[in-house]
């Protein structure tokens, strides 16, 4: 494609270039900041989402977090927006669809969304002065990065300990083992560079960070000189940049600011470590090791390099029937295969990572020979031409794909044109694949292609690490003393003054926390920006009632689901759900097996997935629909395979391969038992609301706390051959039972592949049979919890929960209010900035029909669960103002209006429809949020959010077991 004609520029900036991607239907605009030397990246679009980046190159050479704590740090005050925190009050006072804050390895980035332009400008004004003009608070580092405190902080003869969000947000972040194998891999394959720190920080080395370093690190890398502009969306760039130069940079004159970062120096010879994560001495350490070899690879920022190591890592890895994934699921020599697994890109110089968890230390050896002669093995037979056409085949659908479901579209693109402009390469390359992927079809021809690739980039590669990370139980008891031991002396080395000078830091920082922020200087949107109604898509039906069709724009690709109503089930029948819903296009159907099938959808389709869905009634929580979907996407070329991989999916899928169920069941838990820290707020949600409702229960059966333990006791008894066999059976009937009648069919696409999409489904399903049938049921659900839940974590996770109403009751709309309100106005200062949780906020659920309170990696425990109590005290006490109410609007109303990819969108139109969410029903809740006052919250939390109805959950570590039992709780381990 011809670059095109210079465009209108701003004339502070200089046109650099324009290129046009026919394929993602926008205009790629590179534009030169004349006096600072900036770069403006402006993908223009028609797409009313405008995304705003700022990027910063920062290149950390320790483990401080000094990146990320500034990062924090930054957004607390700024010159022309000297209030406290105004990043989270804009959040309140805002339409926005995304706003955060990133720290990468080696970059630091402030993007935002929002489809209101007044409210665009609004938070463009903000960031931009938060991010050149920053105050840097010393008492804003001290919250948000570290501090020492005493444990009462007015009262010196007490222990002193540190304290600070960003802190607790990494103590609660390195508890995965997972995080601390890729720590650990990093160290050893970048012994020189920035990429051997944590840019997070390491909790040990955050408390060394002084003040007067964030200072400096701020004047060096905080300038437009080294900084990064990116805009996506249907304001021109001109507009853009008029904005940046008045608000900015016309502030600022070009700086010699010389940050490199260089290749890293390549080792002669493999090196071979070994190293130890900390697990509690009562989980035992059988099985507990992670063996990993990662290699380092060539630039990201070379598209070469990079579609070659894409291709490569897609060759080995891409699903089960690739060579390399498939040894390492089979092997005896491991459990599962590394979450690790893949390419990491996303860096200057690229890494590929393999291998295995659930093994022994003394078995390093073992699996680093299954790798090695696995790659010999590839690059002795070659790769099957038709395998490596279905692999650029992945390639171009990615390519094509309109995502934007869960974080924006537009912000997707910039985030992959930015790594190529942090490091120096060509952010058109990264987003223009189809001219590369043409060379690559060539190149593909050629057997000996690939063959050539593994011996280059890995089999002859030196710089390789084979990292063996093994459980210690006395690890952690040692860290923690060593943290004491420091603390103590050094409370014993503080004379009276420095003793006085922490109790006063503690008093200051309190008092800026409890006083009232002036953000009468904010700008804000209102109700009145508002959009009055909701924007939700219209299917169309066939003359049978049988297909749906949405007319979206998807850009070539097709979408097909197949939806029925699950049947009624017995419990443990409802209890194997998630687990046959993620086998169910893992393993063979009919006469192929799950290696030939995984071939097929690789080939033909994007990825097919099914899913099981059960929510309460708009009307009845206690009354409940469920749904079975399976579906998948592919190019409007590929309509037929898409719909043959499903029908043969649902008629004749089979779970008679027992050893492939049995590897996907230890893959499962070992995805699951990781996800615990991440998601510690949202299983102890789940756990706080389980007597609220059959659905609330369901879901903590299946995808809660209790769902893993359940799925750990069965991964622990398919060792046994006859349990194997009946497991099997079960999931064999249970398809069965599932797939009894004929589906109901939603197709999404644009109109030409709509056609082809649906003659593909009459061509392999008679619409003429019985429909499948319904009757799904759970019994009503109405009791109170109280749980203590204990796992390998250094922080801790509250939550408390109350049985409230469904979505039609009239105190839904005021509890959805009241959620953000007490979050925006009451739990942010109390949790996380006096507390130093690194999160918490509270939300009201009407499909389960519960209202919730939670905190994320959190140092307190019953000093939470105090506020969550004291934050309905400060609501019936009065004194909101109108504005906050209105905040609070807003917020839910965000929630509500937040967009999606155009299929998702049809995708959630047509769920909503069958659980009874008619756009009439979203109108009118929508309407109920924009009336909310203070009184009606006030009055619906009265009736529902009462002492005596309250339900509590803490996921804690093992340490808080007597804790857990002085509180009265039912103390529960995985």
């Amino acid at each position: 494609m011809l670059d095109q004609a210079e465009p209108q520029v701003h004339p502070a900036f200089e046109w650099v270039r324009n290129h046009r991607i026919e394929t993602l239907h926008l205009e790629v605009e590179e534009y030169r900041h004349r006096a600072t030397g900036a770069c403006h990246l402006h993908l223009a679009s028609d797409n009313d989402e405008n995304v705003f980046l700022v990027a910063l190159r920062t290149f950390p050479m320790d483990s401080t977090g000094v990146a990320h704590i500034l990062e924090h740090t930054a957004l607390c005050g700024s010159e022309n927006y000297p209030t406290r925190d105004p990043f989270f009050m804009m959040i309140q006072r805002s339409l926005n669809t995304f706003m955060n804050a990133l720290t990468s390895s080696d970059w630091t980035a402030y993007p935002f969304a929002s489809r209101n332009r007044k409210d665009f400008d609004n938070l463009l004004s903000v960031y931009l002065d938060s991010v050149f003009f920053s105050n840097l608070d010393p008492l804003d580092f001290a919250q948000e990065g570290h501090r020492l405190e005493f444990e009462t902080p007015d009262d010196p003869s007490t222990p002193l300990v540190h304290r600070g969000v960003v802190y607790n947000e990494m103590k609660g972040a390195m508890s995965s083992p997972v995080s601390q194998l890729w720590q650990t891999l990093s160290k050893h394959l970048f012994p020189t560079t920035t990429y051997h720190y944590n840019s997070g920080g390491e909790p040990d080395h955050i408390v060394d960070l002084t003040y007067d370093q964030l200072v400096q690190f701020y004047r060096r890398h905080y300038h437009p000189s080294n900084a990064i502009f990116a805009t996506f969306g249907d304001i021109p760039a001109r507009e853009h940049q008029e904005r940046f130069e008045s608000l900015a940079l016309n502030r600022f004159q070009a700086a010699e600011i010389d940050l490199p970062v260089r290749n890293e120096k390549r080792y002669y010879a493999p090196v071979r470590v070994q190293e130890h994560y900390g697990v509690d001495p009562d989980e035992g350490t059988d099985n507990r090791t992670h063996v990993v070899m990662g290699w380092l690879l060539g630039e990201s920022f070379d598209l070469e390099k990079n579609l070659e190591a894409e291709l490569l890592t897609a060759v080995l890895l891409e699903n089960s029937a690739s060579p390399l994934l498939q040894a390492l699921e089979t092997t005896s020599l491991g459990q599962a295969p590394s979450p690790l697994c893949g390419l990491e890109d996303s860096n200057r110089e690229m890494t590929f990572v393999c291998g295995i968890e659930g093994t022994e230390p003394e078995q390093a050896g073992d699996v680093e020979n299954l790798i090695l002669e696995t790659l010999e093995q590839v690059a002795r037979e070659g790769v099957a031409h038709e395998k490596l056409e279905a692999i650029v085949h992945q390639l171009e659908l990615q390519q094509r794909e309109i995502s934007g479901d869960g974080f924006p579209y537009g912000l997707q693109l910039i985030m992959q044109a930015l790594s190529p402009m942090v490091h120096g390469g060509d952010p058109v390359d990264l987003l223009d694949l189809e001219p590369v992927l043409e060379r690559l079809r060539e190149r593909i021809r050629d057997p000996e292609y690939v063959p050539g690739l593994i011996r280059r980039l890995l089999l002859d590669n030196p710089h390789r690490v084979r990292l063996a990370l093994a459980p210690d139980t006395g690890l952690n008891e040692r860290r923690e003393q060593a943290v004491r031991q420091a603390l103590d002396e050094q409370k014993a080395s503080l004379t009276e003054e420095e003793q006085r000078t922490l109790v006063e830091q503690a008093q200051a920082l309190q008092a800026r926390q409890n006083q009232e922020a002036d953000d009468s200087m904010l700008p804000r949107v209102g109700i009145e920006d508002v959009p009055a109604s909701l924007k939700i898509p219209e299917g169309e039906s066939d003359a049978s009632g049988r297909i749906t069709r949405y007319h979206m724009g998807t850009n070539g690709l097709v979408y097909q689901q197949l939806v029925a109503p699950l049947p009624d089930l017995a419990p443990e029948q409802r209890q194997l759900l998630p687990i046959y819903s993620s086998m169910l296009s893992e393993v063979g159907a009919g006469s192929e097996d799950y290696l030939r099938m995984q071939d097929r959808i690789s080939a033909g389709s994007g990825g097919i997935s099914g899913a099981a869905t059960i929510k309460g009634n708009v009307d009845d929580v206690q009354s409940v629909r469920g749904y079975f979907t399976l579906g998948g996407k592919a190019l409007a070329a590929n309509s037929d395979d898409l719909a043959g991989l499903l029908h043969d999916v649902a008629s004749a899928a089979r779970f008679d391969e027992k050893e492939r169920v049995r590897e996907l069941v230890a893959q499962m838990r070992a995805r699951r038992e990781h996800s615990i820290t991440g998601s510690g707020h949202a299983l102890a949600m789940g756990a706080a609301s389980h007597g609220a409702s059959p659905g609330a229960r369901l879901t903590y059966e299946l995808g809660g706390l209790e769902g893993i333990r359940q799925l750990v006791a069965l991964d622990d008894r398919l060792d046994d051959s006859a349990e194997l066999d009946r497991f099997c059976q079960r999931l064999s009937e249970l398809h069965e039972r599932i797939h009894a009648g004929g589906p109901d069919f939603l197709l999404i696409g644009e109109s030409s592949g709509l056609e082809g999409s649906e003659a593909a489904v009459r061509g392999h399903w008679s619409l003429d049979g019985d429909r499948a049938e319904g009757g799904f049921h759970l019994d009503p659900v109405s009791e109170q919890v109280n749980e203590g839940w204990l796992t390998a974590t250094q922080v801790n996770f509250c939550a408390r929960a109350f049985p409230t109403v469904p979505v039609e009751h009239p105190d839904a709309a005021p509890l959805s209010v009241l959620g953000v309100l007490l979050r925006n106005d009451n739990l942010h200062r109390s949790i996380r900035e006096q507390g130093g949780a690194y999160g918490s906020g509270a939300g009201q659920d009407s499909a389960n029909g519960v209202f919730r309170f939670f905190s994320y990696r959190d140092p307190r425990l019953e000093e939470t669960l105090a506020d969550f109590d004291r934050s309905l005290e400060w609501l019936h006490a009065g004194g909101q103002t109108a504005a906050s109410v209105e905040e609070a609007i807003l917020g839910v109303i965000s929630q509500l209006d937040r967009p999606r990819s155009p299929a998702g969108e049809a995708r959630f139109a047509y769920q909503s429809r069958l659980f009874g969410r008619t756009p009439e029903q979203q109108q009118r809740f929508r309407e109920r949020v924009l009336a909310v006052d203070l009184a009606s919250m006030q009055e619906a939390a009265e009736r529902w959010l009462t002492p005596d109805r309250a339900s509590t959950a803490v996921v804690t570590g093992h340490g808080n077991r007597q804790k857990l039992a002085d509180l009265g709780m039912k103390v529960l381990e995985i």
